[in-house]
């Protein structure tokens, strides 16, 4: 296996795994990461606090207690502006490569039209992040060092999982800019959870992990504007038993963008989370998909 470089004395990722697993739920945090390796930094033409901007900040720490209830959690130490794993494997900006890239890359997708490919173009707030191109074996190494074996432990976790249960529920976990609003009156939601417009979960997981939110009294989404990512998409198989639903926090409940500081509500947003959590793992399997909690 490829070894990336920037990641041989630090760990790329990890998973956090419970005493035993009692649930087939696994929490994923793909885009938490905040190691940035000295050589990654000396190549970006950001400063510190800007090349951080496509971070979802803290999040691994909001969802911190799944392995308490009895879940797997894998998440992410690179970052996102390094690597994005919710992405395909090769889907690549020829913008930003100093040589040509193979013909088996994807070069056409919505995502590398923003910049925001696998190895990503720019920051979140659409800043480049390279002060000159870079080379395509530079994105090779990453992806084939880090990108790949991430996925093939996420697989090995939910295969496990499925084995264990009969069935396996990813949930994805990411956060979301405060400026984000919906509808033509321009709400700010606190979550979206997304499944996909119901291709990627059964309709029971995802109402219930609405209303359970709902019942504490956020404002949730569902599917708009985010409805899931490759992630989602691709390991979301409900006729198997494969469920996958995606989970964005609005970032102003718990951190000034700014400056990247945890606000005064960030821990009774995590024992919220821990609750959202605990009501979530314990439905049982039976009830996948019909379950429903009212909201009050």
């Amino acid at each position: 296996m490829l070894i990336a470089p920037d990641f041989c004395h630090h760990p790329a990722f990890e998973v956090r795994v419970p005493k035993r697993q009692t649930t087939p739920f696994v929490f994923n945090s793909p885009h938490s990461g905040r190691h940035y390796p000295r050589r990654f930094l000396d190549m970006t033409r950001l400063d510190a606090l800007a090349v951080r901007r496509s971070e979802d900040f803290f999040v691994d720490e909001l969802f911190h207690g799944a392995t308490e209830l009895g879940a797997p959690m894998l998440l992410a130490h690179f970052p996102r502006a390094y690597l994005d794993v919710n992405r395909e494997p090769y889907e690549l900006d020829p913008r930003m490569f100093s040589d040509r890239l193979p013909s088996f890359t994807n070069r056409q997708s919505i995502r590398v039209a923003g910049g925001l490919g696998t190895v990503p173009r720019v920051v979140s707030e659409g800043q480049h992040i390279y002060a000159r191109r870079i080379g395509f074996e530079e994105a090779r190494q990453r992806i084939e060092g880090i990108y790949k074996p991430y996925h093939s432990t996420l697989r090995g976790l939910l295969a496990q999982t499925h084995r264990q249960f009969g069935q396996a529920v990813l949930v994805d976990c990411h956060s979301m800019p405060a400026s984000i609003r919906i509808g033509a009156e321009g709400v700010r939601p606190d979550f979206v959870v997304g499944d996909r417009f119901g291709t990627s979960a059964s309709a029971g997981i995802t109402e219930a992990a609405i209303n359970i939110l709902r019942a504490m009294g956020y404002m949730v989404a569902a599917n708009k504007p985010y409805a899931g990512g490759f992630i989602t998409e691709h390991y979301g198989r409900p006729a198997k038993g494969l469920h996958a639903v995606q989970i964005e926090i609005n970032r102003g409940l718990y951190v000034d963008e700014q400056t990247l500081q945890r606000k005064p509500g960030f821990d009774a947003l995590r024992e919220d989370l821990f609750q959202f959590m605990a009501t979530l793992v314990d439905l049982p399997q039976s009830a996948f998909a019909d379950y429903s909690i009212a909201a009050e």
